[in-house]
């Protein structure tokens, strides 16, 4: 029996007997950790030649079996996550050019389906962009049936060929999933990580998830949740396993950090946020190594800018790739000081600051820096211990960016963040585990102020409340101007009665500067109510609502919104300045 003759009775045994093995990979929220959902993956029986799955269905295409094959994998797959008795998604594979076979849409049906206790809206077709479509328009047609059924749709490994972006217009996908290749290196690669950007601004326009593939390292999952990448999955997250596991803490505490970091970021004024936060790491190695070694891992690493010596997390120096390479080169360079210690090398003096540095003061101090150093990383030290370091491109681009969106978010009259960035601060306060409270702040009578004084008037009250809010809260705290009077904090549950009773107290002597003396001496002013009928309205008051998140069990937005109502009318109920902690 020649090879090929092999091959094909081993395909045709695997399908008689259903010899596949399914295998899972989560695909998990770059937001929180949480699974969404599963790839289902096929594979046939260990130490065989038919084991690789692009092998099988290689074979399985030459000889005609390719739907018998498929239905194999399916049933499997369908087999195995309803013994997993989860409620996710299943993203299953399949040929495009067999989708609108009609065994296979014959063998798709919402009661095919039903059998195995999965809803229709929780499988997901991937249709790789690999494969071309012969009818593009029958195909076209053949989507649509099963969107009409619930199914959904996954572009996979978007960016491996050329025709992608027409397949995504043509058939208009629930998701995509980015091909590896485009996520391999995406940290150091500035071409994909600029493309991938793009991808998903588009992705918010068309209203479509994005899911990148084949993440392998920390840096690179790091990138995609700075540009924003909704779902991914990935040797680095979990590898695929034949049983369906949870997500290590270290993946998910990783995650959850990195999205903190991010937030941190946008909000707040330059001179507000940490130098902390753009750190990175970095090979270190103790003063001890040879220069050689040293000069080994920069030769091997393009992406390597610099080390830095260190011994008991303390920064003794660093090296630079220039420094060492100008060293080292030359006629006599390498052999004079390849096997002399690195401490021998190495720049003892360098620009080291602590993580709560504000950003733009360091800045000012890499600025400030000898001519031939203007360009040297930062290191940054945190309870007097090394962190990472901070690139000047880095620096400088994360500067330029964040004034960027923050002028483009902030409210014009406060010069705080608006609803956008205010949103994305209430997703992290609500899925966080720290102990934090939301603070929501509103002027009582406000409306009748404008109408008598004037808006010139009513917004020297924004401004004053705005002023206000900042004066007693600790700047790394967040605040936010959700639009007109109203004003938003997320602090630490630390001194919140003090911090609100102080508030109350400047704001009810400083508001008094706002009113005339006819109308202090009367204690209100005359103005029309809602109705248009004269009424007479107090002189203004601020109403604090509080609410602590070791109180509030509630994760999601929208029943979060209805809590803060009902907490902001409980307030408008009592004259005078007041607040109100939940």
């Amino acid at each position: 029996m020649t090879e090929k003759e092999s091959h094909v009775a081993l395909l045709k045994d695997i399908i008689e007997n259903k010899a596949i093995t399914t295998v899972f990979q989560p695909i998990i929220s770059l937001k929180d950790g949480t699974i969404y959902g599963y790839e289902a993956l096929s594979r046939g029986p260990a130490g065989s030649s038919m084991h690789n799955p692009e092998m099988m269905f290689q074979t399985a295409r030459e000889h005609g079996c390719l739907w018998d094959l498929e239905l194999v994998c399916r049933t499997c797959a369908l087999e195995s996550a309803y013994q997993s008795k989860n409620d996710l998604k299943l993203f299953l594979n399949v040929n495009t050019n067999i989708i609108h076979d009609e065994k296979f849409m014959s063998g798709f049906t919402k009661e095919y389906i039903r059998q195995f206790d999965i809803d229709a809206e929780n499988i997901i077709f991937e249709i790789t962009e690999k494969n071309a479509i012969e009818d593009m328009y029958g195909f076209k047609k053949t989507i649509e049936h099963y969107k009409n059924q619930s199914y959904k749709i996954a572009i996979d490994d978007a960016g491996a060929g050329y025709s992608g972006l027409n397949l995504i217009t043509d058939i208009k996908p629930h998701y995509i999933k980015l091909d590896m290749k485009l996520i391999r290196d995406i940290d150091k690669d500035g071409i994909k990580y600029s493309l991938v950007k793009s991808l998903y601004e588009f992705s918010k326009l068309a209203n479509i998830h994005l899911i990148a593939e084949g993440i392998e390292t920390y840096d690179e999952l790091s990138s995609l949740i700075h540009i924003g990448i909704h779902y991914g999955q990935g040797f680095f997250i979990q590898p695929p396993h034949g049983q369906i596991k949870p997500i290590s803490e270290e993946v998910i505490n990783g995650i959850v950090e990195l999205n903190s970091k991010k937030y941190s970021l946008y909000g707040s004024h330059i001179s507000n946020l940490y130098i902390g936060n753009l750190a990175n790491q970095t090979k270190t190695v103790n003063p001890r190594v040879l220069s050689d070694i040293v000069y080994d891992m920069f030769l091997h690493n393009d992406s390597l800018s610099g080390i830095c010596i260190t011994e008991n997390d303390k920064v003794l120096g660093v090296i630079t790739k220039q420094d060492i390479f100008s060293k080292m080169s030359g006629l006599y360079g390498f052999n004079l000081y390849q096997r002399k210690p690195i401490f021998s090398l190495m720049q003892a003096e360098f620009l080291t600051v602590d993580y709560k540095t504000p950003i733009d003061v360091v800045s000012r101090l890499a600025m400030s820096r000898a001519e031939d150093k203007l360009y040297d990383f930062i290191t940054v030290t945190k309870n007097e211990k090394f962190y990472g370091i901070v690139t000047v491109k880095n620096l400088l681009e994360k500067t330029i960016e964040l004034e960027v969106i923050n002028a483009k978010h902030q409210n014009p009259l406060s010069g705080l963040p608006g609803n956008l960035i205010i949103e994305q601060y209430l997703t992290n306060y609500l899925s966080s585990c720290e102990e934090l409270c939301a603070l929501y702040f509103d002027i009582d009578n406000f409306k009748s102020y404008n109408d008598v004084y004037g808006f010139e008037n009513g917004d020297n009250i924004i401004k004053l409340l705005s002023n206000t809010i900042q004066c007693h809260i600790d700047s790394d705290a967040f605040i936010g101007h959700i639009g007109g009077d109203d004003f938003i904090a997320i602090i630490k549950q630390e001194s919140i009665e003090s911090i609100c009773s102080d508030i109350i107290c400047e704001f009810d002597t400083e508001i008094r500067k706002y009113y005339n003396q006819y109308d202090l001496a009367k204690g209100y002013i005359t103005a029309k109510n809602r109705h248009g009928q004269p009424e007479n309205f107090p002189i203004i008051s601020l109403s604090i609502a509080a609410i602590t998140k070791a109180h509030s069990e509630i994760t999601d937005m929208n029943e979060f919104s209805v809590h803060v109502g009902e907490m902001k009318r409980k307030c408008k109920q009592i004259p005078g300045s007041v607040f109100l902690l939940t």
